[in-house]
């Protein structure tokens, strides 16, 4: 139902966009709060369609989906979740997809922050994904299947730190039990226990860090997922082979839940952002059409 009348409410504006050229061409253009409420309207609309957007999959996307096919069942990954709450709308949505695709695979989490909201996003990611039904049937278990290491001060330190043992860092896990008494992380003393590292991250600490420390001096394999203002300081180690694959921004999430068969916010928040951003660029071209018809009649016509 939602679906249906957001849909009518689209094509309405979309046919009223004809009488605001006309206004604008007879030289009486729409009011400013007019042109906000189309874009309000065109962002939050589309929230509630049922529509797939056409998203292509770009390589860096398509690499780190082939690269986590690759992980036989089992596998423990290492995912440092390095973001707070005001960078959660574009990093959020991929680390659900991430976390199920994972727990769909039954691939071994072992979650982590080095900001200190980072293990809350962690959590958040976790319990959304056991709430999918495919996933809750399987009866993962805490401890078992996956775990929230938590929070550890330090910054890049502590991921130089990581390299000789991961318990030195994190004698205690998020709940508060101690990192022997956890039968997921036995045998796990450090990054050569781990099979793929997994980092989300909105600034310092974080990727590049990762990069850094992890890759150059561990050798340990390493995706990421970033916001799109930190994504352009990524890409270069894409190129160098030092992350096997990037996902940048909102794109990157809805892509990253293209390539692995995973549906999830990203897919509905970058259609949002398509309707968004058509409604700008329309304004825009009437925006100028006012303009140079007001810059003719000022001149008498004349050019």
């Amino acid at each position: 139902m939602a679906h249906t009348i957001a849909l009518i409410i689209l094509a309405l504006l979309g046919v009223s966009l004809f009488y605001v050229v006309y206004q604008t061409i007879v030289g009486r253009p729409v009011e400013r709060r007019i042109v906000f409420a189309y874009i309000g309207l065109a962002v939050s609309l589309p929230l509630f369609l049922k529509m797939t957007p056409p998203v292509s999959v770009t390589t860096d996307v398509q690499n780190l989906a082939d690269e986590l096919a690759k992980l036989p069942a089992g596998s423990r990954i290492l995912c440092a979740y390095d973001y707070d709450p005001p960078s959660a709308p574009e990093l959020q949505p991929m680390a659900v997809a991430f976390t199920k695709y994972a727990m769909r695979h039954d691939l071994k989490l072992i979650c982590m922050g080095l900001w200190p909201v980072g293990p809350q996003q962690a959590t958040m990611a976790l319990e959304e994904s056991l709430a999918d039904p495919e996933i809750a049937a399987k009866g993962l278990v805490y401890g078992v299947d996956y775990v929230n290491l938590g929070f550890q001060s330090g910054q890049q330190f502590v991921i130089q730190s990581m390299g000789s043992e991961f318990k030195r860092m994190f004698p205690k896990d998020d709940r508060g039990s101690f990192y022997d008494s956890i039968p997921m992380l036995n045998n796990v003393v450090n990054f050569s226990n781990v099979d793929f590292v997994m980092n989300f991250s909105s600034g310092f600490p974080g990727t590049v860090e990762w990069v850094q420390i992890a890759v150059d001096r561990f050798g340990v394999k390493l995706g990421a997922g970033n916001t799109a203002v930190q994504a352009p300081q990524v890409y270069p180690y894409v190129r160098s082979g030092q992350l096997v694959g990037l996902l940048g921004g909102m794109s990157g999430a809805a892509e990253f839940e293209k390539a692995s068969a995973e549906p999830g916010r990203a897919s509905t928040f970058i259609l949002s952002q398509m309707f968004g951003h058509a409604i700008i660029i329309l304004f825009v071209v009437i925006g100028n059409t006012a303009y140079f018809k007001a810059g003719r009649r000022s001149t008498g016509g004349k050019s």
